[in-house]
C-alpha cells in the first residue's frame, strides 16, 4: 500500500511540473505577443506622427503658403452673388497672426464633413459635388458658423437634408485660371448674343473655380446652369485678374429636348415654318438679315416682312418682333408688335437704320385658344403703305382698304363698317407717344407696354460690359447724367483698364475723353 501511496504521489508531482510548464510557456508567449504589440504601436504612432508632421509641413507651404487654417463651422446659408462666403471675426485674427492678409487674395477649401452626407467618390450619377472652393466677403458670421452664398451652397450641399450641416473650411492658395471648359445643362445657351461679356459678368462675382461645380449665368430675366467640365493648369483655379480661355460644349443629348428655358428655333428668310401655340404661351423664332441687305433696308427701298397665315379655328395670336440682345420680346419689351385678329402681315421699317445689321427675334403668342399657323419673312420692296409707329400689321392685303378711324389699321372697304363698329365698342389706341398699340377696354388700365422705354427696370445693353442689366434710375453723377448714362453703366464705367497708348490706368467712361484729350486722336 506504501508503494501505491508512493507512485501516486510522484505521478501527482510529474502532472503539476507539466502543468506548470504549460502554464510558464503560456505566460512567456503572453509576454512576447504583448511586448510584440507594444512595439508594433509604438511603430504605428510614430509612423502616424510623421504622416502629421509631414501633412502639416505639405499642406502649410504647398496649399496654404505657409498659413494653417482649418476650421470646422456650422453652415448657414444667405443671399448672395457669387461664392464669397462670411467667416466668424475670430478667423480674421487668426489668419492674421500668420501673415495670410499680406499674401493677397484669400481661398478656402470647403467640404462636408457629415458621416450621413455620402463623399465624393459615392456621388450619384446627378453629380452631387460635396467640395468646393471660395472666396471671403466679410469677417462678420457668428462664431461657430460660416455663411455660405447659394452658388456654394448648391454646389456643396445641395440635397442635404440636415438642419445645421457641418463644413470643413481649409485656407488654400490657388494658381490663376487659363483655361476652364463649361457646359450648359440645356438648349437655349447658345441664343445668347454676347457670351464673352455674359460670362465676364458672372466671374467677376467669383474668386474660384473647382471641376464639377455649377454657375449660374443670368441674361436679363434668363438664367442659364453651367457645369465646369475642366480647369487648368489644376482642377480647383482663381480667376481673379487673371485672362481665362473658355470653351462651352453643347449640352448633353439627354438634356437637348428641355424646354426649361425658351429656344430660339431659326429661319430661312423665303422659306415658310409651321407651328403650333397654346393659349398663353411663346414660340420663339430667329433670323439675320446678311450683309447684302443692309443698304436696301435702311435706305427704306425695301422692307422686312413677317407674315403669319393662321388656319382655320376659334384661336387667335398676337406677334412680337425684337432685335438683338432683346432676344425673347413679350408683350411688355419687344419694337415692332401686331395685335390683329387672324392672319397678319408686319412690315418692319427699322427705327435706327445704323443697326439693321444683326439678328432678330419673332415672339408668337397665344392670345386665345390653340392656334395652327405658318410663319415666314421676306424680303420686299417698298411700296406706298401707311407704317404705323413701329409696323404695320394687318390681315391679307386688299388693294381697296381703308383707314379704321379708332385702331388706325386698314381694313377691306367691305367689311369696315362692321368693324368700325365693333372697334369703336370694345378697343381704344393707347396714346402714349410711340406706343400705339390697340387694347381692350378692360386691358387699357393695365398696360404698360410703353414703360419699356422708361422703366428702371427694363433691360438695357450696357455699353461698357456688353450684358443685359437693368437700366437703373437716373445716376447721381451730373456728369453721368449729361453723358446719356444709366444707373448701372455710371456704376460699371467707374472700373478703370489700361490705356492703349499710355498704358494709365482710366475709368471706362472717361476713356474717350482721356484718348481726345491726351492723345489728340478722335
Amino acid at each position: 500500500m506504501n508503494i501505491d501511496l508512493l507512485m501516486a504521489r510522484e505521478q501527482l508531482e510529474r502532472e503539476q511540473w507539466a502543468s506548470k510548464g504549460r502554464a510558464n510557456a503560456m505566460l512567456e508567449r503572453e509576454r512576447r505577443a504583448i511586448e510584440a504589440a507594444q512595439r508594433s504601436n509604438a511603430a504605428r504612432a510614430q509612423v502616424e506622427v510623421s504622416y502629421c508632421s509631414f501633412c502639416f509641413f505639405y499642406c502649410r507651404d504647398s496649399f496654404g503658403c505657409g498659413v494653417l487654417f482649418c476650421r470646422t463651422l456650422k453652415a448657414i446659408p444667405f443671399n448672395g452673388f457669387g461664392d464669397k462666403i462670411k467667416l466668424p471675426p475670430s478667423c480674421i485674427s487668426e489668419l492674421s497672426d500668420q501673415g495670410a492678409l499680406d499674401k493677397g487674395p484669400m481661398y478656402f477649401r470647403l467640404s462636408v464633413i457629415d458621416e450621413l452626407v455620402p463623399s465624393v467618390s459615392d456621388a450619384t450619377n446627378e453629380g452631387e459635388h460635396r467640395a468646393t472652393h471660395s472666396g471671403v466677403l466679410e469677417f462678420t458670421a457668428s462664431e461657430g458658423s460660416v455663411e455660405l452664398p447659394s452658388h456654394v451652397w448648391s454646389n456643396l450641399l445641395s440635397g442635404v437634408s440636415l438642419d445645421v450641416p457641418l463644413v470643413e473650411v481649409h485656407y488654400v492658395s490657388l494658381p490663376k485660371c487659363t483655361y476652364a471648359k463649361l457646359q450648359p445643362d440645356g438648349m437655349g445657351f447658345s441664343d445668347i448674343p454676347n457670351h464673352k461679356a455674359v460670362l465676364e459678368t458672372t466671374l467677376r462675382r467669383h474668386a474660384a473655380l473647382s471641376q464639377g461645380d455649377i454657375i449660374t449665368v443670368s441674361y436679363g430675366e434668363l438664367k442659364y446652369k453651367l457645369r465646369v467640365l475642366e480647369t487648368k493648369p489644376v482642377s480647383s483655379v482663381s480667376v481673379l485678374e487673371t485672362d481665362i480661355e473658355v470653351d462651352i460644349e453643347g449640352p448633353d443629348s439627354a438634356q437637348e429636348g428641355s424646354r426649361n428655358q425658351p429656344v430660339l428655333a431659326p429661319l430661312v428668310i423665303g422659306k415658310v415654318e409651321e407651328g403650333i401655340v397654346e393659349e398663353g404661351t411663346f414660340n420663339y423664332y430667329k433670323f439675320s438679315i446678311e450683309a447684302a441687305m443692309i443698304d436696301e433696308v435702311a435706305s427704306g427701298r425695301m422692307n422686312i416682312e413677317v407674315k403669319i397665315e393662321a388656319d382655320a379655328g376659334d384661336g387667335d395670336t398676337n406677334v412680337y418682333l425684337s432685335r438683338h440682345p432683346l432676344i425673347f420680346p413679350t408683350q411688355y419689351r419687344h419694337e415692332w408688335s401686331s395685335h390683329e385678329m387672324g392672319s397678319k402681315v408686319l412690315t418692319v421699317r427699322p427705327k435706327d437704320p445704323s443697326l439693321v445689321a444683326g439678328t432678330y427675334s419673332i415672339g408668337v403668342f397665344g392670345f386665345k385658344g390653340v392656334t395652327k399657323y405658318h410663319i415666314s419673312v421676306a424680303f420686299k420692296d417698298n411700296v406706298k403703305q401707311k407704317i404705323g409707329g413701329y409696323a404695320i400689321a394687318s390681315s391679307p392685303i386688299d388693294m381697296e382698304s381703308v383707314e379704321c378711324q379708332n385702331c388706325k389699321h386698314f381694313i377691306s372697304s367691305r367689311t369696315i363698317l362692321f368693324h368700325e363698329a365693333y372697334c369703336f365698342r370694345h378697343n381704344v389706341l393707347c396714346q402714349h407717344n410711340g406706343c400705339g398699340v390697340v387694347l381692350g377696354k378692360e386691358e387699357a388700365a393695365s398696360h404698360i407696354e410703353h414703360q419699356s422705354s422708361t422703366c428702371p427696370l427694363r433691360f438695357i445693353t450696357c455699353r461698357f460690359c456688353g450684358d443685359m442689366v437693368q437700366a437703373g434710375s437716373t445716376p447721381a453723377d451730373y456728369r453721368d447724367r449729361l453723358r446719356g448714362l444709366f444707373e448701372h453703366e455710371s456704376i460699371c464705367g467707374s472700373r478703370t483698364a489700361p490705356c492703349d497708348s499710355c498704358h494709365r490706368a482710366i475709368m471706362l467712361k472717361e476713356m474717350d475723353i482721356h484718348v481726345i484729350a491726351v492723345h489728340q486722336k478722335s
